[in-house]
């Protein structure tokens, strides 16, 4: 799916920033492709656009809505009714990754094809995808991966992007998850694919390319989350990475939601995440760490950047506080 820009960030009446993450993401990583943002009344987050409405938005040269912000249960609530309907009918196509379809909703699957406008539901591939082939297809692709889930796998690959792209390098982000679709424009939401297709997915994704381009591919859940493993394992092989980042965060306890599962060593999480991807390409490796320092003061931090990277060999970086330049410059080694 390919959401045309520029963009109008709805943020409802979200009662926080993590409320609105999906636009204030989009807002961090794509400023270029915003025009704008809607808030409900009551709405306290804030993704640093000046407020409008949809005709101010229309008029303003927006395209499309992104419906960036989440509710108990991943439902298009009845009170944004009338302002998406407003969208619609302003001109502006519908973008959401929440988990029921803006299509499935009467009013609004009527409205858009009233006012010939496109909805699209992030969350949802509308395609069909093949089983996966695990050839060898030329071009280079770094995957990042993790200790855990929610550790900063999004984030890490949008930083890397980025910095490739400063460094004059070819990168494309590839997104697997609705906050990246909306970020990127496009991509495949993972965990609504079924199972025996998710590797297959990733190879269209990530494609054949030139020999000097880089796929950034999102990462997903972790090789150690007992319910979220499986995911991971047919990225791996999918995106048959010739590198891959590691993703952590010092001092958690436990796996997220999993309190009798402790966190693995990281050690053992890069020789598994290693082993898995060397089915599908055999000369794969961990390039470095992405460190998610952001729990801690500035001093610990940097303390601990330093004890990774002095006990494991290899590059750590925090994309948040140093950026990722170090791990971008091993990346330009690889042939």
């Amino acid at each position: 799916m390919l959401i045309k820009a520029p963009y109008l960030l709805f943020l409802g009446e979200a009662p926080d920033a993590l409320a609105a993450k999906t636009s204030i993401g989009v807002a961090q990583w794509r400023p270029e492709k915003c025009v704008g943002q809607l808030r409900l009344p009551g709405c306290k987050a804030d993704a640093g656009f000046p407020d409008m409405d949809v005709a101010a938005a229309a008029k303003a040269g927006a395209k499309t809505m992104i419906v960036g912000v989440v509710n108990r249960g991943g439902v298009v609530s009845k009170a944004w009714s009338d302002v998406l309907i407003g969208a619609l009918a302003a001109g502006l196509d519908l973008a959401s990754g929440l988990h029921n379809k803006l299509a499935d909703v009467p009013e609004i699957a009527a409205a858009a094809r009233k006012y010939g406008r496109t909805l699209f539901d992030v969350r949802h591939p509308d395609r069909e995808f093949p089983i996966a082939t695990g050839a060898r297809r030329p071009g280079k692709r770094v995957l990042t991966v993790g200790t855990d889930c929610s550790i900063g796998k999004m984030y890490t690959s949008l930083a890397l992007e980025k910095e490739m792209r400063a460094q004059g390098l070819k990168a494309t982000f590839r997104a697997t998850g609705q906050t990246g679709i909306l970020i990127a424009g496009g991509g495949w939401s993972i965990d609504a694919i079924v199972s025996d297709f998710v590797a297959g997915a990733v190879e269209t994704l990530a494609p054949a390319n030139s020999p000097d381009h880089w796929d950034v591919i999102e990462g997903q859940g972790s090789l150690f989350h007992a319910s979220y493993a499986g995911v991971t394992l047919a990225l791996i092989h999918g995106s048959q990475p010739d590198a891959l980042v590691m993703c952590h965060e010092p001092g958690r306890a436990h796996m997220r939601g999993l309190p009798h599962y402790k966190l693995p060593k990281i050690e053992d999480c890069i020789a598994a995440n290693v082993a898995h991807a060397r089915l599908t390409n055999p000369k794969a490796k961990c390039i470095g760490i992405s460190l998610n320092t952001s729990k801690m003061a500035a001093k610990p931090a940097e303390r601990a950047i330093k004890s990774l990277a002095d006990r494991l060999g290899m590059p750590v970086c925090d994309p948040s506080r140093g950026g990722v330049a170090a791990l971008v410059k091993k990346l330009a080694k690889m042939k």
